[in-house]
Formats: structure tokens, C-alpha cells, sequence
């Protein structure tokens, strides 16, 4: 990937400490799954992926009116939204040309943006996920559910990658794969949640196809109809946590590590959501201690997997991230 310098330059030591122990409180209150995974990396790379975490976390927080992904408050009018997005698009770009921010989650995105090369336009990538919210965009095809995947977790594994110094194109489509697989499990997992929100990410198409309504989302008695969509999208993430297995490879060996471990995780998500069928919404699924205990041992053994035998292509028939272009500013 070409990459354009950023202009702000890394911070020094003491306030890079200072962040990283924000972004630290931030994933400890905000993502258990992450946060237990996070462990696995070395120090600096950890440092990184937990402040580009907090930046994350805020835009998300900013746009729901939520605190560190709870307590959604009912959505906000698409006035006050673009306002909100705006504020974020401008302070993100302000960090970036290293001026003052108001939330340090600015200050940190710049510094990994600065240390790893991270281009501008991934950012602004990321944000527009934030944009189609805002906007209430509608999902017809399954290709226009993918492409919303991408925006919102698709390229922060792009940038994930770059952060653990694994730039390589076909790798970054690879950590892009795991990005949309993590998305479409959690899509799976609060389908329910969303729809009371008025926030539908579901394929029009499908639900077409199982005579839904959007509405019908949240109905009770919708819900043995409800799972049966719900199982289509943890089918659809399927051949994508495949994908991204492979790219393990060209991770180093403990960055592969973590992000084998967060791979299990998630995706045994999916199948609690699928195995508790019309009850997977009685209460938010989640893994326990112990069950994330189980994938950290298992994700070492599944990043020395990955390092055997030869690299298969990546499918044709998975839906591919748009390349970032360097800045020429």
C-alpha cells in the first residue's frame, strides 16, 4: 500500500504512556472479548491497537449518544447526527495535522496513524460507516450489508494489520475479511436490539424473502422467523473468518496469536446465536471467562496451523474492500 507520511508526528514517551493507559480503561470497560485478546500482543503493537480502539469507541459513543457501547439512548434526528459526524471528521483531521483536539482519542489515532503509516483516507473510510447511521441508510442486497461491514469494522482490521506491521496487500483483504465476519456476527448477534433502535442492517432481499417487515424485527413472535435470518447472515460470515484464517501467516507470531484468539471468539458468538435459535435474544450472548481462556489456548495452535502448507487463493466470490489511495496534499 502507498502511503503518504502523516503530519503529525509520534508522541513522546510520557504522553504516549498517558493515552495507552486511557485506551487501556477504555477497552477494559467497552469490549471484553477485544480487551482479552488484546493481552496477547507484544507491548508496542498493544499500545497501538488500544489507542486506535479508543478513537473507535469514541466516534461510535459520539454518533449513539452511548458510553463505551451501553446505554444507547433513543437515535438522534439526522440534523444533530451530521453535526456530530462533522465534529468528528474535523477534529480526526485536526489530529492528524497535529493540532489541539478535545477528547485524547484524537491525540491517539494521530500518534498510530503517525508510527504506522495508516493513510488519511482509512479514517475517513471508518467515519463513513458513522455517515450511513446518520444517514439511516437502506440495506437492499446483500452486497450493500457487506459494504457497510467494511466501513465499520472491515477497514479498522485493515488498519489493525498495518499497525502490526503487515502491509501487504493481499493480507490487508485478508484482515478486512475478519473485520466483516466480526461485523456480521455482531449484526446476527443484536439484530433485536438495532430494530428497536429503528436501525436495520438486514439485506431487504432476505427479508423479503422470510416475508418480514422491518418492524417485525422486534416483535416477539417474529422471533423463530427472526433467527432463521439471523442464521443466514452467520452462514454468510463463514467463508469470510475462513479467509481471514489464512492471513494469520503473515502476522508475527504473537500478533497472529491475539488475532487467532479474537477469530474464536467471535465467531463462537455466531454459533451460540445460531444454536439458541428464536432464544438467542432473551439475553445478550456473550463468552465467559473460561470460554475465552479456551480460545487463547486454542489461537496459538491455530496460528501455527496457518503457517503450514501452501496459501489458497482468496475466493472470488467474497465481497472485496476498496484499495486506499496515498493523500497527495
Amino acid at each position: 500500500m502507498s502511503v503518504s507520511p502523516p503530519i503529525a508526528l509520534p508522541l513522546d514517551p510520557a504522553a504516549r504512556a498517558d493515552l495507552a493507559a486511557m485506551a487501556e480503561d477504555t477497552i477494559a470497560k467497552g469490549s471484553k472479548s477485544f480487551a482479552a485478546a488484546a493481552k496477547l500482543f507484544d507491548a508496542e503493537t498493544r499500545r497501538s491497537a488500544m489507542m486506535l480502539y479508543a478513537w473507535c469507541r469514541h466516534c461510535d459513543d459520539t454518533i449513539d449518544g452511548q458510553v463505551m457501547g451501553f446505554a444507547r439512548r433513543p437515535l438522534a434526528t439526522p440534523a444533530s447526527g451530521e453535526k456530530r459526524l462533522a465534529l468528528l471528521e474535523a477534529e480526526t483531521l485536526a489530529a492528524l495535522r497535529g493540532e489541539p483536539t478535545s477528547h485524547p482519542s484524537f491525540r491517539a489515532v494521530a500518534d498510530v496513524a503517525a508510527r504506522h503509516g495508516l493513510p488519511q483516507e482509512l479514517l475517513l473510510q471508518h467515519l463513513q460507516g458513522y455517515r450511513m447511521d446518520v444517514e439511516e441508510r437502506h440495506y437492499a442486497t446483500v452486497s450493500d450489508t457487506l459494504a457497510y461491514c467494511y466501513h465499520v469494522a472491515g477497514c479498522v482490521g485493515v488498519m489493525m494489520s498495518m499497525v502490526m506491521g503487515a502491509d501487504e496487500e493481499t493480507t490487508l483483504d485478508r484482515a478486512s475479511d475478519l473485520g466483516i465476519a466480526f461485523q456480521l456476527t455482531n449484526i446476527a448477534r443484536d439484530i433485536v436490539e438495532d430494530a428497536r433502535a429503528g436501525r436495520v442492517y438486514l439485506p431487504a432481499e432476505w427479508l423479503a424473502d422470510a416475508d418480514l417487515r422491518p418492524g417485525d424485527l422486534a416483535d416477539p413472535r417474529q422471533r423463530p422467523v427472526v433467527s432463521l435470518v439471523a442464521n443466514r447472515l452467520i452462514d454468510l460470515a463463514e467463508p469470510y473468518y475462513a479467509s481471514a484464517f489464512f492471513g494469520l501467516r503473515a502476522l508475527p507470531p504473537r500478533s497472529a496469536w491475539a488475532v487467532a484468539t479474537a477469530h474464536g471468539v467471535y465467531r463462537e458468538i455466531g454459533m451460540q446465536v445460531k444454536a439458541l435459535g428464536a432464544d438467542a435474544w432473551d439475553a445478550r450472548v456473550s463468552t465467559g471467562r473460561r470460554q475465552k481462556l479456551g480460545h487463547v489456548a486454542r489461537g496459538a495452535a491455530k496460528a501455527a496451523l496457518a503457517r503450514r502448507g501452501g496459501l489458497p487463493a482468496r475466493s472470488d466470490a467474497l465481497w472485496t474492500r476498496p484499495r486506499a489511495t496515498a493523500s497527495t496534499d
